[in-house]
């Protein structure tokens, strides 16, 4: 199965379509690694966009 392409988004509460490291879209940023299947995360308390930056 080929991998998602960096720069792939998802949303908080959306399944991780890709494992690797994401970081949040905006500011404040973090980076976090997150694998497949997993559910994205919320962010400083809010529901952020995260972008594939690096995968795993």
């Amino acid at each position: 199965m080929a991998k998602k392409p960096i720069g792939t988004t998802a949303r908080t509460g959306e399944t991780c379509p890709e494992s690797g490291v994401w970081e949040v879209v905006g500011t404040p940023s973090t980076t976090a690694p997150i694998a497949l299947g997993n559910t994205m995360p919320p962010y400083g308390g809010r529901a952020v966009t995260w972008r594939l930056i690096r995968h795993a």
